[in-house]
């Protein structure tokens, strides 16, 4: 056994479990995604062939939980999204992001999806959501609300996650529409809501590719800024010309607390233990691979991961 065969596995990006209430909302695919139905399950993207494709996902809590089993994750990060004011709907509703997560206390980190266009009303949608539902975060998206995170409507929303003491994690990455630039996802428009709200707890979802330098650089400036890895194959990191350069220098030195493990593994269409493998296999020091594997998101989400190599189980949680 390595001495990475039975650390722990938090997943700060899975974010969809294909359970019949979630896969019941992916098949209201909003018109704005479809190209994502193109680029990485290969299917013609059209909405009828959106709700067929989402039926056939579906897949019961025990396999999905034996799959992280498999993978040794002990948390996983799912969210709702919320954009019905500029994508004419809600992806994934919080509801279904509930009761998934109610059903596996302690398994899943729920994170709320807000429309953040609505205000005021959205702003307490937040709060129920956490305060009473127990939910660990807030989502967003900027290609898909169609500004950049800068922009002030997030500012409210930024003001409750400090309020709240929860973390945001902000699409920060190109996008695979035709009808919303990439630019929107571009590092550059974190610097200043860093700088406006020091204290909030900023995940940077997908680790600004392919602005990975830029992005490194703010979360060696900013103390509370963070880069997720998921929906990206981690045997391309060390791929020439792949981008990930900076990332693998960086994260071994200046930000080696500042990065987190995410798979994506549903949108990759690859099982978490598959992506993990690959994670495994990366040149990078086996004390950074726990960091990114889990240390840093549990000091980021105040998870109390005790790590046994003895037992069969691996962990204990």
């Amino acid at each position: 056994m390595s001495s990475t065969d039975a650390i722990p596995v938090i997943d700060m990006w899975a974010p969809i479990v294909p359970t019949a209430e979630i896969m019941a909302d992916f098949a209201g695919f909003p018109e704005p995604m479809l190209g994502y139905l193109r680029v990485f399950f290969k299917r013609e993207p059209t909405l009828d062939i959106v709700r067929d494709f989402a039926h056939g996902l579906i897949r019961d809590d025990e396999a999905i939980i034996a799959e992280l089993d498999n993978a040794n994750v002990v948390r996983a990060l799912i969210t709702g999204f919320d954009e019905t004011s500029t994508a004419g709907g809600r992806f994934i509703s919080n509801e279904a992001v509930a009761a998934v997560a109610e059903r596996q206390p302690g398994r899943f980190l729920p994170f709320a999806g807000a429309d953040i266009m609505r205000g005021e009303e959205a702003l307490d949608e937040v709060e129920y959501w956490v305060k009473e539902r127990g939910f660990v975060g807030l989502s967003l998206r900027p290609f898909m609300i169609d500004r950049p995170a800068d922009d002030r409507h997030y500012y409210p929303f930024y003001a409750k996650c400090v309020e709240l003491g929860i973390p945001v994690s902000v699409h920060a990455s190109a996008n695979w529409t035709t009808v919303r630039p990439s630019e929107l996802g571009h590092p550059r428009h974190f610097d200043r809501v860093a700088c406006d709200f020091p204290e909030l707890k900023l995940i940077l979802s997908h680790a600004g590719y392919p602005w990975v330098l830029e992005a490194c650089l703010l979360a060696w400036k900013h103390p509370n800024l963070y880069l997720e890895l998921a929906a990206h194959r981690p045997k391309y990191f060390t791929a020439v010309g792949a981008g990930w350069e900076p990332l693998l220098r960086y994260g071994q030195s200046t930000i080696q607390d500042k990065v987190l493990y995410g798979t994506g593994a549903f949108l990759l269409g690859r099982r978490p233990a598959d992506l993990l493998l690959e994670m495994r296999a990366l040149p990078i020091r086996p004390d950074i691979l726990q960091k990114w594997l889990w240390r840093n998101a549990a000091a980021l989400m105040g998870i109390d991961v005790s790590l046994s190599l003895g037992n069969s189980g691996g962990t204990h949680v």
